[in-house]
C-alpha cells in the first residue's frame, strides 16, 4: 500500500523580502517559518528547504540502516545521524553529507561500514537524491 504523504507552503511577496511558512499537513506536527535569508545566509528560528531536506534524509537514512543491520542479526541499541545538505545561490543542492554515530552490539567495524553505505545507497531519500552527491562518515561507538 503506497502512502501520500503533504506539505503545503504558502508564500506571500517576491523571493527576496517575501516569507512563507512550511506546514507538515499529513502529521499535523508543525509548521516552519522560511525565507530567502534563511536559505541563502542563515537565520535563526527560521528554516529552508535543505534544512527539511536533511531532515528526511537524516530520518530515512536511520531507518534503513536499522533494518540492514538487524537483517544481518545486529540490532543497534543507538542510531544517531546528522545530514548536512548544501545549497548556493545560483547552482542548487551541491550535496548532502550524513553523519552516523551508532552503538551496535556484536558488529565488527567492517561489516558496520559495509552496511552503513549500503544503507545510503539504498535508502529511498538517497534514491530520490541520486543527482547529488551523497558522502557518508559513520562511528561504531
Amino acid at each position: 500500500m503506497a502512502l501520500t504523504s503533504e506539505a503545503t507552503t504558502v508564500w506571500n511577496g517576491s523571493l527576496f523580502e517575501g516569507a512563507g511558512v512550511v506546514s507538515l499537513d499529513s502529521s499535523k506536527a508543525a509548521e516552519f517559518p522560511v525565507n530567502w535569508k534563511a536559505r541563502s545566509e542563515g537565520a535563526p528560528h527560521t528554516t529552508n528547504p535543505e534544512e527539511l531536506l536533511g531532515a528526511a534524509h537524516a530520518a530515512c537514512f536511520s531507518m534503513a540502516f536499522s533494518l540492514a543491520l538487524t537483517q544481518a542479526g545486529h540490532t543497534p541499541d543507538s542510531i544517531q545521524t546528522t545530514a548536512a545538505v548544501t545549497f548556493e545561490p545560483g547552482k542548487g543542492v551541491l550535496g548532502s553529507h550524513l553523519l552516523v554515530n551508532a552503538v551496535v552490539p556484536g558488529i565488527s567495524e567492517e561489516e558496520f561500514h559495509r552496511i552503513a553505505e549500503d544503507a545510503k545507497v539504498n535508502c529511498p531519500i538517497s534514491t530520490a537524491l541520486a543527482s547529488i552527491p551523497i558522502t557518508l562518515e559513520a562511528e561504531l561507538a
